[in-house]
């Protein structure tokens, strides 16, 4: 998908250097790529201490050895 955008060129060389990656594309994918990962983590953090766990739940009994 072709898209036009105005992006702050100083800020795109500046992710680009650190990066290490030669061509825009690459730069603008890879940081797309890690605000989506970012922003996954912060919804799966907000899940700590809602879950309830059965305090007498016996995890080896469920398993099936012969």
């Amino acid at each position: 998908m072709a898209t036009n955008l105005a992006i702050d060129d100083a800020l795109l060389k500046h992710a680009q250097k650190i990066s290490g990656l030669k061509t825009k594309k690459e730069t603008v994918t890879l940081a797309l790529k890690e605000f989506i990962q970012r922003r996954e983590q912060e919804q799966i953090i907000h899940l700590f201490g809602s879950i309830d766990y059965s305090i007498d739940y016996d995890y080896k009994r469920s398993r099936n050895r012969k």
